[in-house]
């Protein structure tokens, strides 16, 4: 049986930026999937200035979540389809693990969505219709130009690992995170 970890960070955004960011590099990468797997209103392009957005805040607080498979699910190899169920429910799970994230929100503090959004089963922006879910959305801090994979590595000592050949990685993590401390003016 799968469990979860989570795992906490607090940075200040000035520094994150400075390390991990790089929005027209990841924006560029970010299209690129949509252009593969469908569009989706929390990646880009954006009718803001990202910048804008990080820099309206003080602090990033980092939040993901391992989960770490057990031996015996490690152990057994999946068929194509039959992986292909397992990943999408795991994807679906990031719905309920976002409510932690939706939780500590407020008004001096904006949450960050575990990688692309999966609120709806097929999102309205590719039939260029409004988000259907805007008070639900997020945007997420590969969206908004992180190196994720990056701020994984370094800051929780953990590589972003994928299924292959029919089998589970060690362990799956979602990203996403918490700006908050909102600068005066804001």
């Amino acid at each position: 049986m799968s469990e979860i970890e989570k795992l906490t960070a607090d940075v200040d955004v000035a520094e994150y930026l400075d390390k991990y960011v790089d929005f027209e590099e990841v924006s560029k990468l970010c299209i690129a999937e949509q252009e593969e797997l469908g569009y989706n209103w929390n990646y880009p392009p954006f009718d803001f200035d990202v910048n804008d957005l990080w820099n309206s805040y003080n602090k990033l607080r980092i939040i993901a979540f391992k989960i770490n498979f057990s031996e015996e699910e490690l152990e057994h190899t999946f068929e194509e389809k039959e992986l292909e169920f397992i990943l999408k429910r795991f994807e679906r799970l990031k719905v309920k693990l976002m409510n932690e994230i939706y939780a500590q929100e407020s008004e001096d503090a904006m949450g960050l969505f575990l990688g692309k959004c999966n609120l709806c089963m097929r999102c309205t922006r590719e039939f260029g219709m409004p988000c259907k879910m805007p008070f639900k959305m997020r945007y997420s801090l590969e969206s908004l130009g992180a190196y994720v994979d990056r701020t994984v590595e370094d800051i929780f000592g953990y590589k972003i690992l994928y299924a292959h050949d029919g089998k589970l990685p060690e362990y799956l993590i979602f990203v996403g995170g918490l700006l908050y401390d909102k600068k005066d003016g804001d």
